[in-house]
């Protein structure tokens, strides 16, 4: 069977980042992903924060960072999904629908996804009002009327984020409480431009070409109301994409996130991750780039390693 010197598993920012350092460094390199490379980045209207770029569509930028890998010759393997790994020993093996493959390293890039409210107009008005990410689309808002939905650590912190950009944030939570740290609700209270309904959810995120309102039920109450914004940021938590990882023994945390060093290793030698599924606080997209990078040059050492052992 034929043997790679490294597979990646996930075509997000990190995994393409990663493959263009593995390919450029000799590292006969295999990409997997699931759905179409380009990973979360190609549904975000606007990146305003990526260096080099000062304004550029998601899309495009991801079909750039592809455009790069395949100039330099990266195997990628779209819509094929990997179902299992044995990763011990100094081959790992990876199985998917179509075939079983095997490298000397393996690399996980799988990302994570974001809960969803589940409404009508959510989905609807993604990318046109409805956004996951304060610090990625905060800045198109700057003067605005602003909702964020949620109550812990995320809600609260990108509530004060937004609050120095919006004209007013409104905090829609279904507690009567943050389930945030007491500093961060703390200094939610504080803010003078920041609102919270409390034990209230929301039912319609309305609007026509952009969002215009929240239609809003009170838990306690049944009250119901409509709340005029022009964006709505989902903050009740995300999912990391590591369930193929955890079965395979890598060890994550009580969130389900791959535990990596500064080094992007995991607890399996010659196993690697980066990017969103990762233990790393800050998720972005120049942050994921930034571990694809240093997990490949990681994969290129401990590859030597293994040539010159042998």
């Amino acid at each position: 069977m034929e043997i790679w010197d490294v597979i990646i598993i996930g075509a997000g920012s990190a995994g393409l980042a990663a493959s263009i350092y593995t390919v450029r460094s000799g590292l006969r390199t295999l990409v997997f992903d699931e759905k179409l490379a380009g990973g979360n980045i190609g549904d975000a209207p606007k990146v305003e924060n990526y260096p080099g770029f000062a304004e550029i569509s998601g899309r495009e930028l991801s079909e750039k960072m592809i455009s790069q890998c395949q100039k330099f010759g990266v195997i990628m393997r779209e819509l094929e999904m990997v179902e299992k790994l044995r990763l011990d020993g100094k081959i790992k093996t990876v199985i998917t629908p179509d075939a079983v493959y095997q490298a000397n390293a393996v690399l996980f890039t799988t990302g994570a996804h974001h809960k969803v409210l589940g409404v009508r107009g959510e989905k609807e008005f993604q990318g046109r009002g409805v956004s996951y990410c304060g610090i990625c689309d905060g800045p198109f808002f700057k003067g605005k009327n602003i909702a964020v939905v949620g109550g812990g650590n995320s809600a609260c912190i990108t509530s004060l984020y937004l609050s120095g950009i919006a004209k007013q944030v409104t905090i829609i939570h279904r507690r009567d409480a943050f389930r945030a740290e007491h500093k961060l609700a703390l200094d939610v209270a504080l803010k003078n431009n920041v609102d919270v309904l409390w034990n209230t959810e929301v039912e319609e995120i309305k609007g026509d070409r952009q969002v215009r309102s929240v239609a809003l039920r009170n838990g306690v109450t049944g009250e119901k109301t409509e709340v005029a914004v022009d964006a709505v940021f989902v903050q009740v938590g995300e999912v990391p994409n590591s369930a193929v990882a955890k079965a395979a023994d890598v060890e994550v945390d009580a969130a389900g996130y791959i535990k990596v060093n500064m080094r992007q290793e995991t607890n399996f030698l010659g196993v690697y991750a980066a990017g969103d599924v990762t233990t790393h606080p800050v998720k972005q997209v120049g942050t994921a780039v930034g571990q694809g990078i240093t997990a490949a040059l990681q994969i290129y050492s401990y590859i030597q390693g293994i040539c010159k052992v042998t």
